[in-house]
């Protein structure tokens, strides 16, 4: 029940703190977190991505904070598209933001946002393809709401899961009509929209959480946003890369090549082969204790020496050509001096070899 321990929590968030002004320091560009709830047993701590992405900015100067992301089956998406906006405004733009479909049952199936709506990884496999179907089906038309109330001062959307405003309208009001917009002859609320607007223009730049199929990277495709991909086959990261490519560029985009995917994996950096072995073991333990009974595959891993993990990701650039490097890292289950020393020393030997910081300190 390490997930209710008070003691445990506060000692969470004096970690992040650490992590994140280390970050900033030293000229990373982001700092995320996922969304999760019920998590009494402690394994992933961050229940709220809006309220967790203001504690990132608020001890940052230069990071920007990441939700990775707002799992939209479980919320309204106009509260979501307001709610990000408004941090974007607290933050002043240093936010960028992911949307992900929701693997975990407990939760997601507890605050479904429509009647119905499940996980990704139902206890049913009989059932997986239609609750796999339905959950595609909120999501996306989720994410379509999300950036109409973002680009649209007032709007109307009828579709297949929700009703903005409902169909036969809301009550009016006189002010409504003196000084705003949305509301017909009749007193009648046609359209809404959010206030405030983003800060930025027209929006925060989107990713797609950890996408792995290529129906998912064809939806990120036409909307725009870039799938994060923690895969160790190349070959299929480049299908994936050029799939998408592919698809933004026939829904009418002008893709840049380096945004077709952020490619990455877990951080285990240490010339010790005794160490890697271990830091493997403690990595192995977690993903085999709590994700793969989620029906998750374990993420690419980034182990070796300063050299080892560069040519891994020089070989990985060269092949795909991303222009951002997604790094996880031990935060929670290894010793915080750890993790300090293996982000210090990849800033130092490994992010100068790709990139270079732009007038703000950042690596770019």
């Amino acid at each position: 029940m390490a997930g209710q321990r008070k003691d445990l929590y506060q000692r969470f968030l004096e970690e992040i703190k650490g992590y994140v002004r280390q970050a900033d320091e030293l000229g990373f560009a982001g700092y995320c977190q996922p969304e999760h709830h019920l998590q009494i047993e402690g394994f992933e701590a961050n229940n709220h991505p809006g309220m967790f992405s203001l504690f990132v900015g608020l001890h940052s100067q230069r990071l920007k904070a990441g939700i990775m992301g707002y799992t939209l089956p479980t919320h309204n998406p106009v509260r979501v598209a307001e709610e990000i906006a408004t941090l974007d405004h607290m933050l002043k733009g240093r936010l960028y933001v992911g949307f992900t479909r929701g693997y975990h049952a407990r939760w997601v199936d507890a605050y479904a946002s429509v009647k119905g709506v499940g996980c990704t990884q139902p206890a049913n496999a009989k059932a997986r393809d239609a609750q796999d179907t339905l959950n595609r089906e909120v999501f996306e038309e989720s994410i379509q709401i999300i950036k109409k109330a973002w680009t649209s001062d007032v709007f109307s959307h009828h579709g297949k899961h929700w009703d903005f405003p409902p169909k036969d309208g809301s009550a009016g009001h006189p002010a409504y009509a003196k000084f705003g917009k949305g509301q017909d002859a009749d007193g009648i609320v046609r359209e809404i929209g959010i206030a405030p607007h983003c800060y930025q223009d027209p929006h925060p730049r989107i990713y797609g959480g950890f996408a792995g199929t290529m129906r998912t990277v064809d939806m990120w495709a036409r909307e725009n946003g870039t799938p994060i991909v923690l895969a160790d086959d190349l070959e299929f990261c480049k299908a994936l890369r050029d799939r998408w490519m592919d698809g933004a560029v026939k829904a009418g985009h002008d893709p840049d090549p380096g945004d077709a995917m952020a490619w990455g994996g877990f951080l285990m950096l240490t010339n010790d082969k005794d160490k890697q072995q271990a830091l493997m073991d403690e990595h192995k333990w977690f993903w085999d204790e709590w994700f793969i009974p989620h029906g998750q595959r374990m993420p690419n891993v980034l182990i070796g020496s300063a050299d080892e993990i560069a040519d891994r990701i020089g070989e990985a650039h060269d092949k795909l050509g991303f222009n951002e490097l997604f790094l996880m890292f031990g935060q929670g289950h290894l010793e915080p001096q750890q993790n300090h020393e293996e982000i210090e020393e990849f800033m130092a030997k490994i992010a100068p070899r790709f990139a270079s910081k732009d007038e703000q300190g950042i690596y770019v």
